[in-house]
This record gives structure tokens, C-alpha cells and sequence, in this order.
């Protein structure tokens, strides 16, 4: 019953609904924040995602985070780039535009 009470208060406090089910975080230098429910009643809050940065809005994007995170990405639900390649880097993830300072038009004179 403890491991409830503590999962309970632990999920309140940092305004989330559920395990494993991540959230934004607006007013934190972080984009999003789970709690993660590990081996032996353990629950461990894991913030991933860079506030100021863009969206996956590229293959080859996408593709270097890939590249460049792919040990800690293996490492599992424990490891913040597990969770920033499922939400933030996946396929099917934000499908908004990059902002306009973000944007690069290659091949055309401005």
C-alpha cells in the first residue's frame, strides 16, 4: 500500500496522469517529463526533450539523433533518449513546420 501511496503523490506533484505516460512541461528548460516504473517498486522521473529546439521535421534529422544517441537509446526505458526517440524523434511524432528561423531553402536566391 506504501508503493501506492508513494506512486500517487509522486504523480500529483509533478502533475502527471499516469506511468509511463510522458507530459509537456512549458515552464521547464525540458519539453516533457515521465515517471518510470522500474524492477522492485522503484518509480524514477526521466525529463527529456530540449525546450528551445525544433521539431522532427526531417528524415535527416531524425536520422542523426538516431545516429548519434543510438547506445543510450538502447539502454531502455530508463535512459531519457529512449523516451525523446519514441515522443519527440519518431516517425509519426509533432507533424508541426519548423519555425521560420529554422527553415533553410537550399538551390534559390533570396
Amino acid at each position: 500500500m506504501a508503493h501506492l501511496d508513494r506512486k500517487k503523490k509522486l504523480l500529483k506533484r509533478y502533475g502527471l496522469k499516469a506511468v509511463n505516460r510522458p507530459k509537456m512541461t512549458p515552464s521547464h528548460p525540458t519539453k516533457k517529463a515521465v515517471v518510470l516504473s522500474e524492477v522492485g517498486h522503484k518509480l524514477k522521473l526521466i525529463r527529456f526533450g530540449a525546450q528551445g529546439m525544433g521539431h522532427n521535421y526531417s528524415a535527416g534529422a531524425r536520422q542523426a539523433f538516431k545516429a548519434r544517441h543510438r547506445r543510450n537509446i538502447a539502454k531502455g526505458k530508463s535512459s531519457a533518449a529512449y523516451w525523446a526517440d519514441k515522443f519527440l524523434w519518431s516517425p509519426g511524432g509533432s507533424k508541426k513546420n519548423p519555425p521560420k528561423s529554422q527553415k533553410r531553402v537550399y538551390g534559390k536566391k533570396r
